[in-house]
């Protein structure tokens, strides 16, 4: 299927139906950038409408609460519409908010009702930290120690987990199940609607984290019948450091009043008669708590229009084969030096970057920094590449690989301490 030369990497590239779009993004040319699974490069769309919306507050003042071309006040109901379709939800039950860990703990504070035996919340013991923290803090708010009533399944391999072993921990004692949509170490792509089937037939509510899949990958949340799910843009959907997250929340639960209330979860209309009795919104929106942060939000309207003229499932198909000519690559070039893959090799279980683990990780980062390649460590030993759809091209993938090779026939890695900086 593929080929180890330069040469069959450009005839990918001609190939390729998205190539025009690395035109839209600002990129150091003498770099290639492998780390836009932790943060997405700002494309001249971003900069445009962040630069619309400040002008908005520059001329209009107050008035772009309600006027101008990006009204800030519907926006993040407006955006959330747009989202819906990254992640397959209707346009009522997507709104851009909060901050990733923010969201959940307004999902984790509407969804997490003990009751009799069901008191725990199930989880994996490979999930970002910041996620295991909301889940500890929420179980200590209810009175609960995270010790006994946060259950996290194992791994078998410390890379990846089971579904059937998910599936098994999901007993009569778990309210609540909360689960990444693709692990971030190892780039699993989990089977949500597998899990979300087994949930439901168990009657326990799951909600899915999707930061590492969003903008990748695309999903079913609302055939797949996903109670809850939430998500940051700065990464695949390249909004910005900082940028505002979103959430799902299936029609289904509409009914429920948010566990955190505040005045943006407010019924439009009722918003400003400043009433003490909170009347909220009848969808999505209601799980806003505060004012919109509407500079970290403006960027993302100029990143959608990228997303609406690519496609999504055009996006997968690239990303797919980049990530498998990636490893096709590692294998060919790098078996001799001690890579392992750590990620699934099948299409259907790959996320959106290659994981290698080598025992050298942190300094070969730090060597391929040195070589104007950004890769992104995660301690002890993991490095993530991954090739963007939207601004990585198959001869950079190509390149990142022979300048590997390169670092690791002249020892070139061995400059460097074996230990992750500040930021990983």
């Amino acid at each position: 299927m593929f080929e180890a030369t330069k040469a069959f990497a450009e005839k990918l590239d001609q190939q390729d139906p998205l190539k025009k779009f690395k035109q839209e993004f600002y990129i150091n040319e003498e770099q290639i950038y492998l780390d836009g699974n932790s943060l997405g490069l700002m494309s001249k769309r971003a900069e445009k409408t962040l630069h619309q919306v400040t002008d908005a507050w520059r001329t209009l003042g107050i008035d772009g609460w309600t006027g101008g071309e990006h009204p800030w006040f519907y926006m993040a109901e407006n955006l959330g519409a747009r989202v819906a379709g990254l992640v397959g939800g209707k346009k009522e039950e997507v709104v851009v908010t909060g901050s990733t860990t923010t969201n959940l703990h307004q999902l984790v504070s509407t969804f997490y009702k003990p009751s009799g035996t069901r008191t725990k919340i199930l989880a994996d013991e490979l999930n970002f930290p910041s996620d295991i923290y909301a889940l500890q803090s929420q179980l200590k708010l209810h009175g609960y120690d995270p010790e006994e009533h946060l259950v996290q399944v194992k791994s078998r391999d410390g890379r990846t987990i089971s579904e059937d072993d998910l599936i098994a921990a999901m007993t009569d004692e778990i309210a609540l199940i909360v689960l990444p949509t693709v692990l971030y170490r190892s780039g699993q792509l989990l089977d949500v609607e597998k899990l979300t089937t087994a949930a439901h037939e168990r009657g326990i509510l799951i909600g899915f984290d999707g930061c590492h899949s969003v903008g990748a990958i695309p999903h079913e949340f609302h055939e797949h019948g996903v109670d809850f799910a939430y998500w940051c843009h700065y990464k695949y959907v390249n909004s910005g450091p900082g940028g505002v997250a979103g959430l799902f929340v299936h029609e289904k639960h509409f009914e429920r009043t948010p566990g955190l209330t505040g005045w943006f979860g407010s019924d439009k209309q009722k918003q400003f008669d400043m009433e003490h009795t909170f009347t909220p919104a009848e969808d999505a929106g209601a799980f806003q708590i505060g004012t919109p942060h509407v500079l970290s939000v403006a960027p993302l309207i100029g990143s959608m229009d990228l997303f609406e003229e690519a496609g999504i499932d055009q996006i997968r198909e690239k990303s797919l084969q980049a990530t498998a000519f990636l490893m096709f690559l590692v294998k060919e070039k790098l078996e001799d030096y001690g890579f392992e893959i750590g990620n699934p090799l099948d299409d259907e279980r790959r996320g959106g970057h290659v994981c290698l683990e080598h025992p050298d990780a942190a300094r070969i980062c730090k060597s391929l920094k040195a070589h104007q390649i950004i890769p992104d460590f995660r301690a002890p030993n993991v490095i993530r590449l991954a090739p963007v759809a939207f601004y990585v091209t198959y001869t950079d993938v190509f390149h990142t690989v022979e300048v590997m090779e390169k670092i690791m026939k002249e020892e070139l890695y061995k400059n460097y301490k074996n230990e992750r900086g500040v930021i990983a």
